[in-house]
């Protein structure tokens, strides 16, 4: 007799990104338990949750792009530059009412109570230039004393680094991700910031470190009972629609991506000409 459990954890591996993506959200709609949320409007159906644990061999084989995704190949590269680069760290401002934090502020700017900053990206890089197969190469995002109690605390709680063999292993624990909604641009940017990382550690060492395993481990995997119309129309295409018609390549959307890059130089122009207008 199978054993029950209160909240099911749905164990995928794969070989690329977009297929681990779709995996793991299909493995939440057909085992998640029912549960409201926080967030929740009235007539809301509640939300269906799983525990996640997702092994993706190689994030960077093709085909990397689902079509699936939220937004567009803008918003994609958008949230991508925010992770990596902190191109919206200058929106924290959180006493005006504004962002209480970025990923990347927390990852480069962790700011303890009496004022220390660390760079814990630089911690990781040295500590694994120094002994690749070290155990302590982490980052922890969650401030106990900002984050308990406000109203959007961080989902991304830690990255955890090592290096196997040639291949820098990246695995990130989300207290809770939005599985339809966000849980793809999420890997799509950790994993750029793998291989962030696993070009600064080949630099460092002087050979080529590649990026190898991705890891994505979710507490909270769900599916908000406001997008179930919009979810089932997903349904449809993954039946309807063969894996090629599903998915693109880098090279598919390069051209995208650097138009993307250009509107985005361009919006920050003419954000900081108004606030200096301001």
């Amino acid at each position: 007799m199978s054993p029950e459990f209160d909240l099911p954890l749905v164990h995928v591996e794969a070989q690329g990104l977009a297929e681990g993506w779709e995996k793991a959200v299909l493995g939440c709609w057909e085992r998640g338990v029912r549960i409201p949320t926080q967030y929740d409007r009235e007539e809301d159906p509640a939300s269906r949750d799983v525990s996640l644990a997702l092994a993706i061999a190689d994030p960077f084989g093709e085909p990397r792009i689902h079509r699936a995704l939220p937004g567009g190949i803008y918003d994609l590269e958008v949230y991508r530059q925010e992770v990596v680069d902190g191109v919206h760290d200058h929106w924290i401002d959180p006493e005006a009412g504004k962002w209480q934090y970025t990923y990347h502020e927390r990852l480069e700017a962790y700011e303890t109570p009496d004022g220390v900053v660390y760079d814990q990206l630089d911690y990781v890089v040295n500590a694994l230039a120094e002994a690749t197969y070290t155990r302590r190469a982490q980052a922890v995002l969650w401030k106990c004393w900002e984050d308990a109690g406000i109203d959007d605390p961080a989902c991304l709680q830690r990255m955890w680094f090592r290096v196997y063999g040639k291949r820098l292993v990246l695995s990130c624990h989300m207290r809770s991700n939005d599985a339809f909604k966000a849980s793809y641009m999420n890997m799509y940017a950790f994993t750029e910031l793998q291989k962030t990382i696993a070009e600064r550690l080949s630099e460092r060492l002087g050979r080529e470190i590649a990026v190898g395993q991705y890891n994505h481990f979710v507490d909270s995997y769900h599916i908000y009972g406001s997008y179930f119309d919009e979810f089932e129309k997903f349904l449809e295409t993954v039946e309807v629609r063969s894996w090629e018609e599903r998915t693109w390549t880098m090279d598919m959307v390069q051209p995208m991506i650097e138009e993307a890059k250009e509107k985005i130089i361009r919006d920050l122009q003419a954000e900081r000409e108004r606030n200096a207008k301001d």
